[in-house]
């Protein structure tokens, strides 16, 4: 079928053709016979606009691959979710920044090791190459840098975007949202550290849940691993992002990608196994001081030297119970120099082998090998130090500005959340009265009776409708989960009064409740929702 601006040109030259034979008094049939191929072709285009018509008619309305929208239910309980981080992240005197959603490309490449080709890039606009934050960690070096700010306890709330594979379910998504807690500055060692971990705590525990251990090793305690097992240095990176799998992953899985694609000899694998599958607690630091190789590594010992220290406070802290020493941790970011850690949870998911079973795991941490069945649990917030990321930036090592910081991963602790809750125990808006009207409507009056709640700072609603019936208007009281009432009559306005009635009372209908002076109204309510 010929295109529609084809066609468009054919009826115009066909047009010009009928004029042109009618000035030359040409014969009749000729004139007619013009004048029916255009009507055709009319037909044609006519055809072709309403086929365009329909098929635009058939959008596909969904959201991208890796995104989501959030309903009225599931953005109340996010907004519990960051009202309650927020709180923890304020109460141990934190300010917060914001940054760009995008940053230029060459501030992000490189610094994420091979989680780099995860980096969404974006076209040339004017001039500058830029891509979108892969996260928020290296936005905020790139804003210590560019403000010569050398210490800050800072946190930021924002989405992140990463051009993965979604696994919605899991909660990897594409956008989503980041909570980021850092401490930048000149310390005595793991004092910020010990205080990241107890924020991280204290986040986890007040969002309730449920059971969970945070995993902690040393970026130098690994590298130290390698180089005395014999990594080559240029293969100390690609070789932990290997280890970071453990989680997901058994370690004959793992051992095959050191080796087969990562080109490591077997047996430097195996030895580099002999120590990952290591956990413990105090017990495993002092298991790995008694070994001499390890100990002479200045690396190694560097960062037993630390976790003696990060053990300390955080049993100072009273959290140590809930901490996991665990040598398969590596966190996959290039950007890690010292401590490292993730919280896990048993609703974080166990894993699903080849057959789509589920299996299962509990939470250890005594010094067993891993059981290669048993891996795959997701973090739920994870961190660490990075001591070079600013210099780095800045291209100096003289300008390195020490930093440690944790992630919540707020995906992953909504859907644990909404699994907790049903539909019906969540109240989606904060309304706390609701006007209604007994007889004629009352329009005027029930806008008059909300205007002066609002200007009391009571949260109040009134129905739309002039003249609203009066059970749907106690339906809206019971559908969003309004706890006071303030019922209006003709005859008690009259008089001076109002009704109020407390809806989640076993009394229905229009009685019960009891009656009030109208100028009392607003501090009776008050007093009844514990407003000061």
């Amino acid at each position: 079928m010929e295109s529609m601006e084809l066609l468009k040109q054919k009826i115009k030259e066909k047009g010009e053709q009928v004029r042109a034979l009618k000035a030359q008094k040409a014969d009749q049939s000729l004139v007619d016979a013009e004048v029916a191929a255009i009507q055709e072709l009319k037909k044609q285009l006519n055809g072709i606009t309403k086929e365009d018509n329909k098929s635009k008619s058939k959008i596909l309305l969904k959201v991208p691959k890796g995104t989501r929208d959030y309903n009225e239910i599931e953005m109340a309980v996010r907004e519990r979710v960051f009202s309650t981080i927020i709180s923890v992240f304020k109460r141990h005197g934190a300010v917060t920044i914001d940054t760009p959603v995008f940053e230029l490309r060459e501030i992000l490449t490189g610094k994420y090791g091979e989680e780099s080709k995860l980096i969404y890039n974006l076209e040339d606009q004017g001039g500058e190459i830029c891509s979108l934050r892969y996260d928020l960690t290296v936005p905020f070096a790139r804003f210590l840098a560019m403000n010569g700010t050398q210490s800050i306890k800072r946190y930021q709330i924002a989405k992140v975007y990463r051009r993965d594979q979604p696994a919605m379910t899991k909660g990897r998504m594409r956008e989503f949202y980041q909570c980021d807690f850092d401490i930048a500055g000149n310390y005595d060692p793991m004092i910020p550290d010990s205080e990241v971990i107890k924020i991280m705590i204290e986040c986890l525990s007040e969002l309730d849940i449920g059971k969970f251990i945070i995993k902690v090793n040393h970026r130098k305690i690994l590298d130290g691993i390698f180089e005395i097992c014999g990594v080559p240095e240029e293969n100390i990176r690609p070789i932990s992002s290997a280890v970071d799998k453990l989680d997901k992953s058994p370690w004959k899985d793992v051992r095959d990608e050191m080796t087969n694609e990562k080109g490591l000899d077997p047996i430097v694998a195996d030895r580099i196994g002999e120590y990952v599958k290591l956990k413990g607690s105090k017990d495993l630091l002092e298991k790995l001081f008694q070994d001499q190789e390890l100990c002479a590594n200045k690396n190694a010992k560097s960062g037993l030297d630390d976790l003696v220290l990060l053990f300390k406070y955080l049993e100072v802290f009273g959290v140590l119970d809930m901490i996991s020493f665990d040598l398969s941790l590596a966190r996959g970011l290039d950007y890690y120099t010292g401590i490292i850690y993730e919280a896990i949870t048993e609703h974080s998911g166990p894993p699903t082998l080849e057959d789509g079973t589920r299996v299962k795991r509990k939470l250890k941490k005594d010094s067993d090998e891993l059981d290669e069945t048993t891996v795959g649990v997701g973090s739920i917030a994870a961190g660490g130090r990075y001591d070079k990321l600013v210099g780095t930036l800045v291209g100096k090592t003289n300008s390195d500005i020490p930093c440690v910081g944790v992630s919540i991963g707020v995906e992953r602790v909504f859907s644990i959340l909404l699994q907790k809750y049903k539909p019906e125990q969540v109240k989606a808006n904060e309304v706390e009265v609701y006007v209604i009207a007994v007889g004629d409507g009352l329009l005027e009056d029930r806008m008059k009776v909300c205007a002066e709640l609002w200007n009391a700072g009571i949260k109040a609603e009134f129905m739309y409708k002039a003249k609203p019936k009066l059970q749907p208007q106690f339906s809206m009281c019971d559908r969003y989960q309004i706890p006071f009432a303030v019922i209006i009559g003709k005859d008690e306005l009259d008089i001076g009064q109002v009704r109020i009635k407390d809806m989640r009372s076993k009394e229905q209908g229009v009685g019960g409740g009891f009656s009030v002076k109208r100028s009392d109204m607003v501090a009776e309510l008050k007093l009844r929702l514990g407003k000061p």
